[in-house]
C-alpha cells in the first residue's frame, strides 16, 4: 500500500477486462488510452480524447488514431467494436451484481436521445425530439442498468436509428433488450426475484407481455389511463372500465416522509424532506400473448396493481403506477415508491453521466464509429460506477469540489469542474499503478518519493 491507497478498483484493472477482445498490443494501449482519455476531456470529440491522453497526445495526427479505432480501420483483428463491447460490459455487469449480498434484483430500462442539433452529414441520422419536444437530427440509445443492494452493472447498451440498414422497429429493439438481459441474468434470477422498473415509454402490453414470460415483474409508470381492465371498487366489486376510472376506486396505503428534488410554489427544486401519500387498487387486465407477433397467441389474465404517489405541497403530478406486485399494506406500498425512486435516481445518473462525458459531441461522419465512440463512452461510464460513482447528488458535489467549485447557495457545479474532478481521480489511478509497478520491479521507492508519500524507507545494511 502506498500513502493509504490500493490498487483494488484502477483503471488498469478495469480495462484488463476487455483483454479478451483485443488482438494485438497496439489496439489494447490505443483502447485503453481512448477510455482515459474520454474520462481526462469529458468529450466525444476525437482530437480532445487524444488531447488528453499521455500517450495519443505524442502521436503524429493523434485525432485521427482515434477515428480509425472507432470505425475499425486500426482494428482489424481485434473485436472492439460496439456490439462487443456492450457485450462485455454485460458479462462484466452481471459478475459486479452477483457479488451482491441483496435479495432481489431491479432492471431499469432508460431510453435516452442523443441529439445533434447542427449535424448534417452524419450517417443515419433520424430525428428525435429535443429538451423543449421540437424534432432535431440524432439517434436512439436504448440502456438497461442492474441494480441491487450497494451495487449498479450495466447490461445492456444499443444505439439505433430508423434510418440504419439493421433497424427493424422501436418495438422490436425493445423486445431484443427485454430478451437479452433476461438471458444475461439467468444465473441471478436463479437467486433472486428480478423485477422491470420502467417509466411511461414502456406502456405496452407487448412489453410487459415478454417480461412475465420470462418469469420476471413489471413495475411500470402509466401513459396509457384509457387502457380497458378490470378493477377493484371500493365496495369490494369489480367492475370493468379503464385506468383512469380505476383512479376514482383507490384505497390509501401508506404515509411516509422522504428526502426527493421536489419545486414548491415558486422556488427552485431542490432536495428536501416531503410527505408523501400513496394510495393502490387491485386491476385484472386481459390480454392476448399474441400481441406483437406473428403467430397466434391465447388470451390470459394477470392481477395487477395500480399506485398512485402525491407528494404533498409539490408541483409535481402524481405518479401513477402499474406492477404485478400485490400492493396490501403500507410495507408494500412504500417499497413500490422506493422501486420507482431508484429508476428516477438511475436516469438522473445517466443524464449527468452523458453530460460530464460528452457524449452528444461525437463528430464522426461513419455510423458504425458514432455507436463504438459511444459504447466506448459506456466503459468509461462502467469503470465509474465501480468506483462506486452512482453519480448521485452527493457524489455530484464531492467531485464537483474535488473539481474546485465553491458550494454556495445558486451556485450549481458546471461541467469543466465536474470533469476536472474525475480527472483527478483517473490521474490518482493511474499514478497509484505507476507506483505499484515500480514497488513490484524495484521493491521499494526512492527514498525521498517514499517521504513525500508518507511510507518508510527501506533501512540500508
Amino acid at each position: 500500500m502506498v500513502g493509504g491507497m490500493t490498487g483494488q478498483g484502477s483503471l488498469t484493472e478495469y480495462l484488463e477486462g476487455f483483454d479478451e477482445l483485443i488482438n494485438d498490443e497496439r489496439t489494447g494501449k490505443t483502447f485503453g488510452e481512448i477510455v482515459r482519455g474520454i474520462i481526462n476531456a469529458g468529450s466525444l470529440v476525437c482530437q480532445r480524447i487524444a488531447a488528453h491522453s499521455g500517450i495519443l497526445s505524442k502521436a503524429k495526427e493523434a485525432g485521427q488514431r482515434v477515428s480509425r479505432f472507432a470505425t475499425g480501420e486500426s482494428t482489424k483483428r481485434s473485436e472492439v467494436d460496439a456490439e462487443h463491447l456492450a457485450a462485455k460490459l454485460c458479462e462484466r455487469g452481471v459478475e459486479q451484481l452477483a457479488e451482491s449480498d441483496t435479495d432481489e434484483l431491479w432492471l431499469i430500462a432508460d431510453p435516452s436521445d442523443l441529439r445533434k442539433p447542427q449535424a448534417q452529414e452524419m450517417e443515419n441520422l433520424m430525428q428525435v425530439r429535443d429538451l423543449d419536444g421540437n424534432l432535431v437530427p440524432g439517434y436512439r440509445t436504448l440502456n438497461v442498468l442492474g441494480v441491487t443492494q450497494g451495487r449498479r452493472g450495466i447490461l445492456y447498451h444499443r444505439l439505433f436509428s430508423s434510418e440504419a440498414e439493421d433497424f427493424l422497429s422501436e418495438p422490436w429493439e425493445v423486445q431484443r433488450a427485454l430478451k437479452t438481459v433476461s438471458q444475461a441474468v439467468r444465473s441471478l434470477q436463479e437467486r433472486w426475484p428480478v423485477s422491470w422498473i420502467v417509466d411511461r415509454g414502456f406502456d405496452d402490453v407487448a412489453v410487459w407481455r415478454t417480461i412475465w414470460e420470462q418469469q420476471e415483474h413489471v413495475v411500470c409508470r402509466v401513459f396509457h389511463t384509457e387502457r380497458l381492465v378490470a378493477y377493484q371498487r371500493l365496495d369490494g366489486q369489480w367492475k370493468n372500465g379503464d385506468v383512469a376510472a380505476a383512479q376514482g376506486h383507490l384505497r390509501p396505503m401508506a404515509s411516509t416522509r422522504t428526502e426527493m428534488v421536489v419545486r414548491r410554489g415558486r422556488q427552485k427544486k431542490m432536495r428536501q424532506r416531503v410527505t408523501v401519500e400513496i394510495r393502490a387498487c387491485p386491476l385484472r387486465l386481459t390480454y392476448d400473448t399474441g400481441v406483437r407477433r406473428e403467430s397466434e397467441g391465447e388470451q390470459a389474465e394477470k392481477e395487477l396493481w395500480l399506485v398512485e404517489v402525491e407528494v404533498l405541497n409539490a408541483t409535481m403530478k402524481p405518479w401513477l403506477i402499474i406492477t404485478d406486485w400485490p400492493v396490501m399494506d403500507a410495507e408494500s406500498a412504500v417499497r413500490i415508491l422506493r422501486m420507482y425512486r431508484q429508476r428516477w435516481a438511475v436516469e438522473d445518473s445517466f443524464k449527468f453521466t452523458k453530460d460530464v462525458l460528452g457524449w452528444e459531441e461525437v463528430q464522426l461522419l461513419d455510423f458504425e464509429g458514432i455507436r463504438t465512440l459511444v459504447a466506448l463512452a459506456w466503459v468509461a461510464a462502467g469503470f465509474l460506477y465501480e468506483l462506486g460513482i452512482t453519480l448521485e447528488w452527493e457524489e455530484v458535489r464531492f467531485l464537483a469540489r474535488l473539481g474546485g467549485w465553491a458550494e454556495r447557495k445558486g451556485n450549481r457545479p458546471g461541467k469543466i469542474v465536474l470533469t476536472r474532478g474525475l480527472r483527478r481521480i483517473a490521474d490518482m489511478q493511474a499514478t497509484q499503478d505507476f507506483l505499484n509497478n515500480y514497488l513490484e520491479e524495484h521493491g521499494a521507492l526512492p527514498p525521498k518519493i517514499a517521504g513525500w508519500l508518507g511510507e518508510t524507507p527501506p533501512l540500508e545494511l
